[in-house]
């Protein structure tokens, strides 16, 4: 029974986290943002915390007494909050080298996973939370019977689990589809590279021309290789962008950023991320003239 309620509240509050977080983030950006690393209406993060705080409050009764000051709860909040954030952003960027959130253009922050603005907000809202919402929650659990939360544990568990399942498959599906976009440009680069190269050796053994004429095709052949390069993230990442299936395209909207990986080099690494931010923008473009159709 007891883990049944804990499940359901955790949904719940997961539930809220995932409003506030749309919410807050529409009026940033001026547009709908459906934010959360689920399909579903739902951000974890959230409902993890407001359940272990909700634990812990009741585990140590000190910290439940009314007269536990309420500074103790905010610096309490702040600390969890921090911890949670910092952990969640460190095992998403090691499983999937992106990341959901980045603070580094706030101050104070570490590592861009947390900061102390946005922790001492979290801190305030925990207050909230353990002073309020915990107990009318916990009232609210005297008037549902047992076995409510057990069969909408069940039925939250099913629907949980298989939007994990779905949302773990598209995002390995995406990150296959950037490494063969990857692979697809270094092939097309070097295949141009080599292409040019060839005229450049061309040209220099041709040793009857003046220096300036072959400085000047030299160039006009490197100009003509940076076209190709261009040309080639663009049509590529129009190509993938459109294969994309709609939770793909949910899903790399919701990244702030991919970041490198220690098994590329750096030259691999740039060229990944500038390939992704490309394939954001085609898949963002994609996504609003479907709206305007």
């Amino acid at each position: 029974m007891i883990v049944a309620q804990y499940f359901v509240e955790f949904i719940f509050y997961s539930f809220l986290g995932w409003v506030w977080e749309s919410i807050y983030c529409t009026v940033q950006e001026k547009k709908w943002a459906d934010r959360g690393f689920l399909f579903g209406p739902v951000c974890p993060i959230y409902g993890s915390c407001v359940v272990g705080a909700s634990m812990l409050f009741s585990l140590i009764p000190a910290l439940s007494d009314p007269s536990f000051p309420v500074w103790g709860i905010f610096i309490l909040c702040v600390i969890g909050s921090a911890v949670a954030e910092f952990g969640t952003s460190w095992v998403l960027e090691k499983r999937f080298n992106a990341r959901w959130w980045d603070y580094s253009h706030l101050p104070l922050n570490i590592q861009g996973r947390i900061c102390l603005p946005v922790s001492l907000c979290f801190g305030l809202a925990g207050v909230a939370v353990v002073k309020w919402l915990i107990p009318f929650m916990s009232g609210l659990h005297q008037t549902i019977p047992e076995i409510i939360y057990v069969i909408l544990g069940l039925v939250l568990a099913a629907i949980f689990g298989a939007d994990f399942a779905l949302t773990e498959a598209s995002l390995s599906s995406l990150l296959k589809d950037v490494e063969r976009m990857h692979t697809e440009f270094c092939e097309k680069s070097q295949a141009g590279y080599e292409k040019v190269h060839e005229e450049v050796v061309s040209l220099e053994t041709k040793v009857n021309e003046s220096k300036q004429a072959m400085e000047t095709k030299v160039n006009e052949s490197k100009q003509v290789m940076a076209e190709r390069v261009s040309e080639a993230k663009e049509n590529l990442s129009k190509l993938h962008a459109s294969r994309l299936s709609f939770n793909e395209r949910r899903i790399l909207g919701s990244i702030d950023r991919f970041t490198p990986s220690k098994k590329k080099t750096e030259d691999q690494n740039n060229i990944r991320m500038m390939l992704t931010k490309e394939l954001k923008n085609v898949a963002r473009e994609f996504k609003e003239k479907r709206k305007d159709a």
